[in-house]
């Protein structure tokens, strides 16, 4: 067994390694790479991944990731496609080839199947002399020195490589189409990221209390109305107008102060020009706001800055967006 310090040695001599590989990648950025981004830009079909073994667990990834940006894409692996799934792919999709050694019996076997169909093939591998790199539409090099691994076997460095050339044509395409936050809510509706993207203040207030009270209320009336309305504040309102709010922290102030509250209205204790935020703004702007201030709730208001509600720390917390 291995010393601690010479697991992270092997660890940190690992990642340098594929460091080091995905860093050449960018001297095989190309004409072809360029091409490749605008057949699949402009294609009306899918964009058909396919690949074996290590090169097939990459190739789903990258389905994955052109799904989930705007490119409808599918996967299919190799072994298969030469035992009827090539059934798969339909007119005017486009396939993207991923192997490693670009030799593999499978690959050589299927090669033929695609371009006899008269599909455009690109090629994704190390190889630039292989069947795969010199038979296809496009070629984009992902060769690698040396793999992480220290037989220089397992696929480690190489895998990295694809995976690494797949996304850049994922970004390439999403940044092509401007593809936005709202875009990418759309196909990342669950989950907290889906919310942080889609969720907005006026999903959330409604449920709450909505606790005010007037700028001449008595202190103790407010904080009846603070402690009623469980959110442990009051919005001072006047002829539809908001002039200010009073918080736990504005009681513990006025106690510091040694302030009786008998003499007191929600006027006197109130902090004016209180953080408000529009029911229509993003779930995750009203977090901002909250973390900048380094408060825990906002003032809900419409477009003409009249008082809908409060939104709550803890209902971002409550919906995943923290």
């Amino acid at each position: 067994m291995k010393t601690q310090q010479e697991i992270k040695d092997i660890a940190v001599q690992a990642i340098t390694k594929e460091y080091l590989a995905i860093e050449k990648l960018k001297n095989y950025i190309n004409d072809d790479f360029a091409k490749v981004v605008e057949l699949i830009y402009n294609s009306k079909g899918r964009v058909v991944v396919t690949g074996i073994g290590k090169s097939a667990n990459i190739a789903t990834k990258i389905v994955s990731t052109f799904n989930s940006t705007g490119t409808p894409s599918i996967f299919m692996h190799a072994a298969d496609a030469i035992h009827g799934d090539l059934g798969i792919i339909q007119p005017e999709d486009i396939i993207i080839c991923i192997s490693k050694s670009g030799n593999t019996p499978e690959i050589k076997v299927l090669i033929p199947l695609i371009k006899n169909l008269g599909y455009k093939l690109v090629a994704i591998t190390g190889d630039s002399q292989s069947a795969l790199a010199k038979q296809s539409d496009y070629f984009l090099n992902v060769h690698v020195d040396k793999e992480a691994c220290p037989n220089n076997l397992a696929p480690t460095s190489s895998t990295t490589a694809q995976l690494v050339m797949g996304d850049a044509l994922a970004v390439c395409l999403l940044e092509c189409r401007g593809f936005s936050a709202q875009d990418f809510a759309k196909y990342h509706p669950g989950g907290a990221l889906g919310k942080r993207l889609y969720l907005k203040v006026s999903d959330l207030y409604p449920n709450n209390e909505k606790p005010q009270v007037s700028p001449n209320t008595p202190l103790s009336e407010a904080i009846i109305e603070m402690t009623s309305k469980r959110l442990g504040c009051a919005v001072v309102i006047e002829n539809n107008m908001i002039k200010g709010i009073i918080t736990d922290g504005d009681l513990r102030r006025m106690i510091s102060k040694n302030l009786k509250s008998q003499d007191l209205n929600a006027e006197d204790i109130m902090s004016k020009s209180p953080k408000t935020i529009e029911e229509n703004k993003f779930a995750v702007e009203a977090l901002n706001v909250m973390k900048e201030n380094h408060i825990t709730q906002l003032i809900v208001t419409n477009e003409k800055k009249e008082y809908k509600g409060i939104v709550h720390l803890h209902d971002l917390i409550r919906e995943g967006i923290i």
